[in-house]
């Protein structure tokens, strides 16, 4: 388990809304490492400069030369495609993998509207930059796919921890979920995947995950001892009675009343109606089968000052040159303002 549960947040922010294309709200973090040195950090926003009125969100990019100070890269990484059903509203929650002779390919969360599921798409580019949507759907099932976290396995096929939801009587469309839980999938080409059989984790264990999970970052024993290490974001629900505004995502009439042209105000509103959410980690001996340990980052609840108050979840995480580990993480306070945070794993554990 090592020094992976002892972590020590970093004053300041990585990156805030400050232009038009993010101004409203930024979220879901994927760090790049590059091949010549520095990182690029890729998240998801939405802001006023949005390339259509009713776009709920896509994937822009900033650069670094030493993984703290980010500036913002010009232009759009991935947009939604508004003809394509799949992928009209919304494309989030990136993740990286590097191909042959220096390409690169993307894979994300990508939304229509609420009555549909929400499945994995794939994007390749060779300047990482510009972006070309591949054909097809890599990932989809009926309740709904999000939140992609890919790593490279060593028999040389790739895996794609996600999660899953289920909707009650009435599925999709009710908007009634009951459960979103992590599974994973396999792949040789990485493009055509096998779900592999049961859940990484459950959710509704604990009262720290009573609204569902909702990320799954895993570290494989090379990096990190002789184990797997896995982090991931829990959200527990609101209080009994409370009523919660229907999120813009999970609206299917959002974009015929025009909700979804406001979208980040009406999430941030369903954000704030009293969940909490954290970033815990688990353990396991194969990457299949896994032990919940303890809460990692936490903030200290509504109407406490912090970049994290309120919410910690997204997270993504790189090694360090000297063995320990950045987390970049989207962080809420008591305002209702997303940014993307970082801490780094506690030497003096």
């Amino acid at each position: 388990m090592g020094m992976t549960n002892q972590w020590r947040k970093e004053s300041g922010t990585r990156l805030e809304g400050t232009r038009d294309l993010d101004r409203s709200k930024v979220q879901a973090p994927c760090i790049v490492k590059l091949p010549n040195g520095g990182f690029r950090l890729y998240y998801t926003a939405v802001g006023p400069a949005k390339p259509f009125p009713a776009c709920q969100g896509y994937i822009l990019s900033a650069i670094s030369e030493d993984g703290l100070v980010f500036i913002p890269e010009p232009g759009i990484r991935l947009s939604p495609q508004p003809r394509i059903p799949h992928l009209s509203l919304r494309v989030i929650a990136p993740t990286l993998t590097q191909l042959k002779y220096g390409h690169w390919r993307m894979y994300f969360e990508s939304r229509g509207p609420a009555n549909q599921p929400t499945v994995i798409c794939s994007a390749v580019s060779s300047d990482m930059l510009n972006w070309e949507l591949e054909e097809g759907i890599r990932l989809q099932n009926p309740g709904g796919i999000g939140g992609p976290r890919y790593l490279s396995l060593p028999d040389g096929r790739g895996r794609l921890y996600c999660f899953a939801s289920e909707f009650g009587p009435g599925g999709v469309e009710s908007g009634q979920r009951i459960s979103t839980s992590v599974i994973s999938a396999v792949t040789s080409d990485g493009l055509n995947f096998d779900f592999e059989p049961g859940f990484r984790l459950r959710d509704r264990q604990t009262e720290f995950d009573s609204a569902g999970i909702t990320a799954a970052e895993v570290i494989p024993p090379s990096d990190c001892g002789d184990g797997w290490t896995m982090f991931y974001s829990a959200w527990q629900d609101v209080p009994p009675g409370t009523k919660v505004p229907l999120h813009p995502s999970q609206d299917a009439h959002a974009v015929a009343t025009g909700k979804s042209d406001n979208f980040a105000a009406a999430s941030i509103a369903s954000d704030m109606s009293g969940y909490r959410s954290r970033i815990f980690v688990a353990y396991s001996k194969d990457g299949l089968m896994w032990q919940r340990d303890c809460c990692v980052i936490e903030g200290l609840g509504y109407g406490v000052d912090g970049l994290d108050a309120v919410h910690a979840e997204d997270m993504c995480l790189i090694k360090l040159a000297n063995g320990t580990f950045r987390m970049y993480y989207a962080a809420c306070d008591k305002d209702g303002i997303w940014r993307i945070a970082s801490a780094v794993t506690n030497m003096e554990e």
